[in-house]
């Protein structure tokens, strides 16, 4: 027996339980990500067991059973999250409840109830992401569910899914303008929940901190962190080696990691000189107070709802932590300046080192004060000219580092990534007493060919030193770059090696293609991210400017409030008049088939009662015509059998009337017979 055979023969309860169950694992499986493993696992279970008492028609498992289940759960949520409040344990007792509650799917009361766990498990969803993947497995289990809820509206018979589905696709396109509407006019709020936190630890992206050797081979991380449009006329962007996105900088170092430190800092003093680079960011949720800006930026990013503030780093900082996508426009200078010009007490904190480490690096610095002298300038070409022939390699791979993490790298490996580079030549600075810091951020892009975004990857993060010069402030110098010359001109990547699975794919699937399909996709992201997640106050503001619905001295939300109550009303006032129609007016389709027949018999001269059933007035409209009316007697004959036979799964009710509607206009009725004058 095939398995469609298999499912037409299923009972109707087997039959309904064995789909919402399907539909609730489709509803918890993108919580996988999140939750903890066991979670996902007992639900699974759970989900199993239920199916496999509905397979072989036993019974459900009693209150202790239950109970034990349910104190389980709760148990090992308390034990996971050490508490049962809050957005991680809420998730993990309601994807717990959900599973559970199936096990209890006895009558249509209690398929309601899993219905409704199952609505508020789906908008969980986007208390962690909101992505446009995430909307479409959402709307897939909405429609599943609403296909669930029509299906068990309707107690009588065996109704196939197929007409629930249909029904169910028709209440969401329903529902679509209504949703438009309050997505568009409802007041925007700020979000109330959080994103989950970020291991970055052995993967390429942004930290506070930073810690050199322990880690021996790097992940490069393709995802998004922050997508660039800029304002010239071609979209392009100032010339690529200048393309340094600041982050975080780290001055503290305590002989293998550097932090971010507050001691000793100093006034800015940002002079830039050009003219200035507008573009506009959108960027990545990351938890971080980090607003990443072009190095180097006088004036605040323009952001919605909250102030950003400069600290004396240069960097950027928001008022809050960033949780969800943020769009800001900014303006740069890449030609700037900024630090004191004459050195005082204040930089001695940059040419800090733990006492005892790396004393290998510092008898290099003695020697290269002998053979150089004490011109900082000098000595910062010779420390980038040892790097580029020295022998030093760019790798994602440096394995892990000893304790002195620059005399490793200067005399013993020679190998590593830019913060491995970057760390090893800001010690040798401050070996040389010249102030020196850490500066992480991003470098480079590529740009999309689809929507013309600049795209800054995770793979893209970098970190790179300043050094401070007398009569120049701090001065950037990329020590990287020294090693490997592309990876800022020509904004060369370093690819992590292909596993078997990536090399297998080469083979079935061009890289041009794959490019070209990864492109579409991520303009694709970056327009849901543009018009859906970063639809915010202000552009709601602009879109009542522009409609004309906001007036001056009138708040947004009075305005917001009037339409939707107007809007509200008329919706009230259309389903008041469907409704009085349905209730006056009680003909459905076939109700309005038989009357437009019946007036049209009437019309040509046969006499008949206005409420005639359709086989009444086939014979009838024989008796009159002949053969004239076979193809009418035959139409009406199919109109009564539509009403009263047997529904069939192969021809569904809506389909029928649709074909009568049309073959009726398609018959030839029999003329009104000519009256004759007295």
């Amino acid at each position: 027996m095939t398995l469609r055979a298999r499912l037409d023969a299923m009972p109707r309860d087997m039959r309904d339980t064995l789909f919402v169950l399907a539909v609730v694992a489709w509803v918890i499986a993108p919580h996988a990500s999140h939750l903890p493993w066991w979670t996902l696992g007992l639900a699974l279970c759970l989900l199993a067991w239920r199916g496999l008492l509905a397979w072989r028609a036993r019974p459900l498992p009693g209150r202790w059973v239950m109970g034990a289940l349910l104190l389980l759960a709760v148990g090992a949520t308390w034990l996971t999250h050490r508490s049962l409040v809050g957005r991680d344990p809420g998730v993990t007792l309601i994807v717990l409840l959900l599973a559970l509650k199936t096990l209890e799917l006895r009558a249509r009361r209690d398929a309601l109830v899993v219905f409704f766990l199952a609505f508020f498990t789906l908008l969980s969803h986007f208390f962690y992401s909101q992505s446009l993947a995430i909307a479409a497995a959402q709307l897939i289990a909405l429609v599943g569910l609403l296909t669930a809820v029509v299906n068990a509206h309707l107690p009588v018979g065996r109704p196939p899914l197929a007409d629930s589905l249909r029904i169910a696709a028709r209440l969401t396109l329903w529902g679509t303008p209504v949703m438009l509407v309050l997505f568009l006019l409802f007041p925007r709020m700020a979000p109330l929940w959080g994103m989950p936190g970020d291991e970055l630890a052995g993967r390429s992206g942004l930290s506070p901190e930073m810690t050199v050797g322990e880690v021996a081979r790097l992940a490069l991380d393709d995802s998004v962190a922050l997508r660039v449009r800029f304002d010239s006329p071609q979209g392009e962007p100032p010339p690529r080696s200048t393309l340094y996105f600041r982050g975080p900088v780290l001055s503290e170092f305590d002989g293998r990691q550097w932090r971010e430190s507050w001691e000793g800092s100093l006034p800015a003093q940002l002079q830039v000189r050009g003219p200035a680079v507008p573009y506009e960011i959108t960027l990545e949720p990351s938890r971080r107070r980090w607003l990443l800006t072009l190095d180097a930026a006088a004036t605040a990013p323009e952001l919605s709802g909250q102030r950003a503030r400069m600290t004396p780093q240069l960097q950027w900082l928001a008022q809050r932590p960033i949780t969800d996508v943020l769009r800001y426009r900014a303006q740069s200078h890449v030609d700037f300046q900024h630090g004191p010009l004459q050195r005082v007490p204040q930089l001695a904190v940059y040419t800090a080192l733990p006492e005892g480490s790396d004393p290998r690096t510092l008898a290099l610095a003695t020697q290269m004060r002998a053979d150089v002298g004490a011109r900082p300038a000098a000595l910062v070409e010779a420390a980038l000219a040892r790097l580029r022939t020295g022998g030093y390699r760019y790798t994602l791979e440096p394995g892990v580092v000893a304790a002195n993490t620059a005399d490793d790298f200067w005399f013993g490996s020679k190998q590593g990534f830019c913060e491995h580079i970057a760390s090893a030549f800001v010690v040798l600075m401050r070996a040389l007493d010249i102030p020196a810091r850490i500066v992480t951020g991003f470098q480079g892009g590529e740009r999309n060919p689809v929507d013309g975004y600049w795209t800054v990857r995770n793979s893209d993060a970098h970190a790179w030193a300043e050094v401070w010069l007398a009569g120049q402030g701090w001065v950037r110098v990329d020590p990287t770059t020294a090693v490997a010359p592309g990876r800022t001109s020509e904004l060369q990547r370093l690819a992590a090696p292909r596993g078997a699975f990536g090399q297998a794919m080469d083979s079935v699937i061009a890289p041009g293609l794959v490019q070209q399909l990864r492109a579409a996709w991520e303009a694709v992201n970056n327009g849901w991210n543009q018009w859906v997640l970063n639809y915010t106050q202000s552009r709601q503001a602009d879109l009542l400017r522009q409609l004309g619905l906001s007036s001056l001295g009138t708040p947004q939300w009075q305005t917001l409030a009037q339409w939707l109550a107007g809007l509200a009303a008329l919706a009230a006032l259309a389903v008041g008049a469907w409704l009085w129609r349905e209730r006056h007016v009680p003909e459905g389709g076939w109700q309005r088939l038989r009357r437009q027949a019946c007036t049209r018999l009437q019309q040509a001269g046969l006499e008949l009662p206005t409420n005639a059933p359709p086989r009444t007035m086939a014979d009838l409209a024989r008796a009159r015509w002949g053969g004239e009316a076979a193809d009418i007697a035959a139409w009406l004959l199919r109109l009564e059998h539509q009403r009263y036979a047997p529904a069939s799964s192969d021809h569904p009710a809506a389909q029928q009337l649709s074909r009568l509607r049309r073959d009726f206009k398609s018959l030839r009725w029999p003329r009104p017979a000519p009256t004759q004058a007295p």
